[in-house]
């Protein structure tokens, strides 16, 4: 199969508290658990926490190895970005905020014009796009 606009996309991150970040990315913004993996406790072994919309061609895995954690280290241009296309509900923010998220202001003065911005409990930000996605 070619590599191309079909393939499936998995972003992968360390995190430093799985049932935080289910809250946040479950519980907060909606997306389903794809897939859980509790681990275990020697070296190498991880858990693992999968979580997507189950008719999206992405999903964002987070992983924890107890024996060795791997700390998120996040920068504020580390964003995933979620097209909204339209006002982004309030209720939502409040949701994401009540699961653990903080709302941001970006460095960059665009996602805060056309978004909201809101640290998941690792310390990335997802960016929610009042625009619709265009490819040009």
């Amino acid at each position: 199969m070619p590599v191309n606009g079909q393939s499936h996309i998995r972003i992968a991150r360390p995190s430093r508290d799985l049932a935080a970040a289910e809250r946040f990315w479950a519980d907060g913004l909606g997306l389903s658990v794809v897939y859980r993996s509790d681990g275990g406790t020697a070296p190498g072994e991880h858990a693992l926490l999968m979580v997507g919309w189950p008719d999206a061609s992405w999903h964002l895995e987070l992983v924890h190895e107890a024996a060795a954690p791997v700390q998120p280290r996040p920068t504020e241009d580390d964003l995933l970005v979620v097209y909204v296309d339209g006002p982004v509900p309030e209720e939502l923010i409040a949701r994401l905020e009540g699961h653990g998220g903080r709302r941001a202001v970006s460095p960059n003065p665009y996602w805060n014009e056309w978004g909201v911005t809101v640290e998941d409990p690792d310390g990335y930000r997802l960016v929610l796009c009042t625009r619709a996605w265009s490819n040009s």
